[in-house]
């Protein structure tokens, strides 16, 4: 069976390295290519060597402050290119990305069936997030096979009336590329990062959504600053998204504050280990919400609705919104309240044992 599977951002490779790899080990009955679309290229090509994955074709869409028509337009055209010559019997995209609508799209229009991993995921909430929940539900209607990670994310799909012997609930990748990373040794070649969580509690943030420019993102960064100046024993790092919009707020309201320390995106090795570090973690990130209760971190996340209710509901992540009290008040709980930090910090996670990649492996041999 020939295998096309196509990334084009951080999150999806670190996601879709653990399935790669299974694929090769099943050489004998899949043929598993590679496509980078480089929607992103730095956070993208770092994950690329962490994983030491293999590349058969790089249509480098990356553009400077790109539009996400620009993106989606792209991605079709190209991988339009790349599938005809390819003819694989099936492509395998991941998430909720402009690569993976577009991907699951130009693959649709040369009737060669997808597989969507990570599906099943809603808010049911148009443009939150933006442009993600209509990516990840559009995806979902043009793709054959559906992987989801969680029985809520099948009960969401079955809903949709999509068939049932096409959804194989598998758990997610991430905890399988998760447990990886995090039993490897990793030293910080940032002494400054190197030295953080000794002295003080780490308060580990990302944030980067479009739907949060502008004044929610003003409002993030008014909560971090005041946060550190209220607590002596709470020091902030915040690996910065390349997104100029984010780049420009937080280099202008948080730059040169005692105990915030803002650095460049991290590669995931180091990161992981960042997060092992931290006390909590304050995020927009949906793999965050899914990774850090494996690592025993709480997380509060700068969002109004989830995709990820599971973690919510089993107590070891937080809906705090994107507003300047909620934030501050989330936080100094935990930092306040041991018994708060306890309960998230010790609950089980609900997204996988580390072994979702084998189980898409399996089901994807099976088809034969």
């Amino acid at each position: 069976m020939r295998v096309l599977v196509v990334i084009g951002t951080r999150p999806e490779a670190i996601k879709m390295a653990p399935v790669i790899r299974e694929l090769l080990r099943r050489e004998d009955s899949i043929e598993v290519r590679v496509c980078l679309t480089a929607q992103h290229r730095e956070l993208l090509d770092q994950v690329i060597r962490l994983f030491t994955l293999p590349v058969d074709h790089d249509l480098d869409v990356m553009a400077p402050d790109q539009s996400i028509t620009q993106v989606t337009t792209s991605v079709l055209t190209g991988l339009g290119r790349v599938l005809a010559a390819a003819r694989p019997e099936i492509v395998l995209v991941h998430g909720d990305t402009t690569t993976s609508f577009a991907a699951a799209l130009a693959a649709f229009y040369q009737k060669i069936p997808v597989g969507h991993v990570e599906a099943g995921l809603r808010t049911y909430t148009r443009y939150s997030p933006f442009p993600e929940e209509m990516n990840r539900r559009l995806c979902d209607a043009l793709c054959t096979y559906h992987y989801a990670p969680t029985a809520g994310a099948r009960e969401n799909l079955l809903r949709e009336h999509l068939l049932p012997e096409h959804i194989v609930v598998t758990g997610n990748t991430v905890i399988d590329a998760l447990l990886h990373t995090a039993a490897q040794p990793c030293t910080f070649t940032d002494p400054v990062l190197e030295g953080l969580g000794r002295e003080r509690r780490l308060l580990l943030v990302t944030a980067h959504r479009r739907e949060s420019f502008g004044a929610p993102f003003r409002a993030i960064c008014t909560a971090i600053r005041d946060l550190v100046a209220r607590h002596e024993d709470l020091e902030v790092v915040y690996p910065v998204h390349p997104n100029p919009q984010v780049q420009r707020t937080v280099y202008e309201m948080l730059a040169g504050i005692e105990r915030v320390h803002l650095v460049e995106p991290l590669e995931y090795l180091p990161f992981v280990h960042l997060m092992k570090k931290s006390h909590l973690i304050l995020t927009d990130s949906g793999g965050i919400q899914e990774e850090a209760p494996s690592l025993r971190k709480p997380v509060l996340v700068m969002r109004e609705v989830t995709e990820r209710p599971e973690a919510v509901a089993a107590g070891v992540v937080q809906l705090v919104g994107v507003a300047y009290d909620a934030i501050v008040k989330g936080v100094e709980r935990l930092l306040g309240d041991e018994g708060a930090y306890r309960r998230m910090a010790s609950g089980a996670n609900p997204y996988g044992d580390g072994h979702a990649s084998a189980r898409i492996a399996e089901h994807l041999a099976g088809l034969q």
